[in-house]
């Protein structure tokens, strides 16, 4: 079932990978706007996640982005990206990503960035500041 802003519960938990520069380019992005504190950031390769979040799988989150809700619903791909969004009081500009004509489209080009999200960030790393994602990240789905 697609993610709609009204169904969003706080705060959200968004699990990101810290190595990759496009994603933290975001994460800065969405953290320079969450003065409410509705949205709480966990790098899936800080030191310790696997014991503190023993209910999720690593190499899942990796894949592609993932975010717990407040009623704890698990929510993947753009819904995660609305749900954070929506948390910064930003939902309302991925909100048309999720409506019936357009969701196949956006889902179809945000798992082919998912996948290759390490080369992009290689070959934009210019305009990001860091050049390379590490290179044991760099997998294909």
């Amino acid at each position: 079932m697609t993610l709609k802003r009204k169904d969003v519960t706080f705060p959200v938990t968004l699990f990101y990978d810290g190595h990759c520069p496009l994603c933290m380019k975001e994460i800065h992005w969405l953290e320079s706007l969450n003065t409410d504190r509705k949205l709480l950031l966990v790098d899936i390769h800080q030191e310790n996640f696997q014991q503190s979040y023993q209910d999720l799988d690593l190499e899942q989150l990796d894949r592609k982005l993932h975010a717990r809700l407040g009623n704890e619903r698990l929510v993947t791909g753009i819904d995660a990206t609305l749900a954070a969004w929506e948390s910064v009081g930003r939902g309302y500009w991925i909100a048309p990503l999720r409506w019936p004509l357009m969701r196949y489209v956006a889902d179809v080009i945000y798992k082919l960035f998912a996948r290759n999200r390490h080369a992009l960030a290689s070959r934009l790393g210019f305009l990001l500041g860091n050049p390379t994602c590490p290179p044991s990240r760099n997998k294909r789905l």
